[in-house]
């Protein structure tokens, strides 16, 4: 049997060879020094309706993506940082790919084939976005390639077995693709040696007024969901997948974002405000039209498609200035949300959820756009 890492560098290798010498002339620079000495490089991607990316190799983190208002204007859609520094200090992930396990699962363990796995409690007694250093925290290598509609990148990075409690070595590619239409496209390859678990996602955090001092209360939000992941009181999954009809959570009709935050409901109490995986009615794997967000001072939409079952709103409940941003902002309570498409949280551990386990001889592929354009 074929070593599944070497079929993924395969795959990796051959798109190599499709590219022109082009891509190295994306702009990149250093933006700073791991406390090892290693350098961390920040790569600009562009479009042609002009659309610029800032990324570095750092976590694969997103520190800015500008998008055009409805008169052209350029603006800021993502929270960040100006310095490394400041991402290497304990930071809610903006911008980051997380994993192994994005999301919570329950007790910070979970069993597979038989064996029970005991993973870092770094979320009270659960574990998060895949622990103490996830791949938020690790240097990934990065190529830059050319395609004929933008600008991508990918990053690939070789978790080792045992890393954060999980099993097989593990071989990730991550694309980030800034393209003409105006789309931001995230494309996830794994393979592993050893049976594992795995759920990928990324975590920008976005306010369409390109105002960070602006909340995302009047924000138009709708998701293409008749369910939701019910959760208890530390935020893990109870199993049951209620419908929608009736609740606050209920976005299938375009709902401003703070018209029902602060009601009387106890999941919403549970989580704050809006914290929860909605539940999307497509096949499993298949690409589809899932969320849209819509503001409308500037006109900027954000349209989002997703191969995976469920999306996380977070509406930045627990932003409570302590983060100081780009240009000094203080990024406060409710300022911006996340939209972070994936498997539901804990499904390792929940009878009946979507299937988180990756073999040796598979080939974990998922994607997940964000298009953005005005009204």
């Amino acid at each position: 049997m074929q070593n599944p890492m070497n079929v993924l560098l395969a795959i990796i290798l051959l798109a190599s060879c499709a590219v022109e010498k082009g891509a190295q002339s994306m702009q990149s620079e250093q933006f700073g020094t791991l406390p090892d000495g290693r350098p961390v490089n920040l790569y600009t991607l562009k479009n042609a309706i002009g659309m610029e990316m800032r990324v570095i190799d750092y976590g694969c983190i997103i520190l800015s993506l500008t998008a055009p208002d409805r008169d052209g204007k350029m603006g800021d859609v993502v929270f960040g940082y100006d310095d490394l520094d400041s991402y290497l200090k304990a930071t809610p992930y903006f911008g980051a790919i997380v994993g192994r396990y994005g999301n919570r699962l329950g007790d910070a363990k979970f069993t597979l084939d038989g064996e029970e796995y005991q993973l870092a409690r770094n979320n009270g007694e659960n574990a998060l976005h895949g622990g103490l250093v996830g791949f938020d925290k690790v240097l990934w290598d990065a190529e830059p390639l050319d395609i004929e509609n933008g600008d991508a990148i990918r990053f690939t990075y070789v978790s080792p077995d045992g890393e954060e409690g999980y099993p097989g070595t593990l071989t990730v590619s991550h694309t980030y693709s800034l393209l003409n239409d105006g789309s931001l496209k995230i494309d996830y390859l794994a393979t592993t040696d050893k049976p594992t678990v795995l759920n990928l996602t990324h975590h920008s955090y976005f306010n369409l007024t390109a105002d960070p001092t602006q909340t995302i209360l009047d924000h138009i939000l709708t998701i293409h969901a008749d369910r939701f992941v019910r959760v208890n009181e530390d935020l893990i999954p109870t199993g049951d997948l209620p419908d929608l009809t009736g609740s606050p959570l209920d976005f299938r009709d375009p709902t401003i974002i703070g018209a029902r935050i602060d009601s009387d409901d106890k999941d919403l109490q549970l989580g704050g405000g809006y914290d929860h995986c909605w539940v999307f009615s497509k096949p499993e794997d298949e690409m589809g039209y899932v969320a849209s967000v819509f503001e409308p001072v500037s006109g900027r939409v954000m349209e989002i498609s997703t191969t995976e079952p469920g999306i996380q709103f977070y509406s930045g409940n627990f932003l409570d200035g302590s983060n100081i941003g780009k240009g000094g902002i203080t990024y406060e309570y409710r300022t911006a949300m996340a939209l972070e498409c994936h498997r539901f949280p804990d499904s390792p551990n929940q009878e009946g959820f979507p299937n988180t386990t990756l073999r040796p001889g598979e080939t974990y592929k998922k994607s997940t756009i964000y298009n953005f354009s005005v009204r």
